[in-house]
C-alpha cells in the first residue's frame, strides 16, 4: 500500500534572517527576584523567534531556581516591545526552531496552515505558558507597549509603567481582529477594547491604570525602584501560596470565558490572514514595519492635531 505524498513536501521557504544579537533575552537574578530584559533595543524589541524562544527558556530558568520568588520582564532601551518582527533583518518567520508545543513544523506548510501551525506555538501557546507559571510576574513597562507587546505584559500578573507609556493594537488595519492572545475585553471594558481595537489609538499609561490594566503608573525616574519594591514585597510571600492565588484568579478568569473565546477569536484572526492573502497577495494586508510604523506616526499626528 503507498502512502501518499504530502502536499507539504512541495512548499520550500528559505531563512535569510541575520541575527544583530546572540542574547535577544537578558537574565539576572538578585535577592530573589529574577530580571529577564528583552534585549533588541536596536528594533525596539520586536520579537522574532529567537526572542520567543530565549524568554521561554529564561522563564523556565527561573522557574527552576527555587531561590527565585518572583520575575520581572522588562525591555531594554526607549521601548518595552513593539509587536511582533514584521520587518527587521533578523525576522526568523522561516527558521526552524526547537519546539515547546508538540504543533509540527511550520515552515514547509502550504496555505493558512503555515501561519496557523507557527502561531499556535510561538504566540497563543507560548502566551499561555507564561501566563501559567506557578512564579508572579511583573511587567514593567516604558513606551511603547503596541501589539505583539501588549501579550508579553498581558500574560504577567502585574504591571506597572512609566507616564510616558502607551499601549496600541493597531492590527485591524490589516483586516486582523486583534493579536494572537486576544485578552483585550478582560484587559479592560468590552466597549472601550471595541474603541481600543476599531480606532486603533495609543492609549496612555493614565487612561490604562482608569480601565484596570496596569496596576501603577509612575515616572520613567521612578520606574525601577517601584517596581523592583513590589516584587520585593511579593517575594516575603510563601511560594506555595503565591503559586496558588495566581492558579485561583487565573481559573475565575477561565470560568468568565477567557480560553474559549481566545480560542475563537484565534480561528477569526487566521481567517483573516487568509482572506488578506486572497485579495493581496500577503498575509499582512501589504503592511510591513516600515509601513505600520508610518501609519502610526500619522495617526498620532492626527490624534494630536484634534486634541
Amino acid at each position: 500500500m503507498s502512502v501518499p505524498s504530502s502536499d507539504s513536501e512541495f512548499v520550500t521557504r528559505s531563512d535569510t534572517s541575520v541575527y544583530e544579537t546572540d542574547e535577544p533575552v537578558l537574565y539576572a537574578v538578585e535577592a530573589g527576584i529574577a530580571s529577564l530584559t528583552l534585549n533588541r533595543p536596536a528594533f525596539n524589541n520586536a520579537q522574532n523567534s529567537q526572542m520567543t524562544y530565549a524568554l521561554d527558556a529564561a522563564l523556565r530558568r527561573a522557574v527552576d531556581d527555587d531561590e527565585v520568588k518572583v520575575i520581572v520582564l522588562r525591555g531594554a532601551g526607549k521601548h518595552f516591545s513593539a509587536g511582533h518582527d514584521i520587518g527587521t533583518p533578523g525576522r526568523d518567520i522561516n527558521k526552524p526552531f526547537e519546539r515547546a508545543h508538540l504543533w509540527w513544523d511550520h515552515t514547509n506548510k502550504p496555505g493558512g496552515e503555515y501561519l496557523y501551525a507557527r502561531e499556535q506555538e510561538v504566540y497563543l501557546g507560548m502566551c499561555r505558558r507564561w501566563r501559567e507559571l506557578p512564579k508572579p510576574t511583573i511587567a514593567m513597562v516604558q513606551g511603547a507597549c503596541v501589539a505583539g507587546g501588549l501579550m508579553l505584559a498581558w500574560v504577567c500578573d502585574l504591571i506597572v509603567a512609566s507616564d510616558d507609556a502607551f499601549f496600541q493594537d493597531p492590527v485591524v488595519r490589516m483586516g486582523i481582529p486583534g493579536v494572537e492572545y486576544f485578552a483585550h475585553p478582560y484587559e479592560m471594558n468590552p466597549r472601550i477594547a471595541k474603541e481600543f481595537l476599531m480606532c486603533g489609538d495609543r492609549m496612555p499609561a493614565s487612561r490604562a491604570y482608569e480601565v484596570g490594566m496596569v496596576n501603577r503608573v509612575v515616572s520613567r525616574d521612578e520606574l525601577e525602584a517601584v517596581t523592583y519594591a513590589l516584587a520585593a514585597k511579593i517575594a516575603t510571600q510563601p511560594r506555595m501560596g503565591l503559586a496558588l492565588t495566581k492558579q485561583a484568579i487565573n481559573h475565575v478568569e477561565d470560568l468568565a470565558g477567557k480560553r474559549s473565546a481566545m480560542d475563537a477569536v484565534f480561528g477569526w484572526h487566521h481567517f483573516a490572514h487568509v482572506h488578506n492573502e486572497l485579495l493581496s497577495g500577503d498575509k499582512l494586508g501589504g503592511y510591513d514595519a516600515k509601513a505600520m510604523a508610518k501609519a502610526n506616526k500619522q495617526a498620532a499626528a492626527s490624534e494630536g492635531e484634534s486634541a
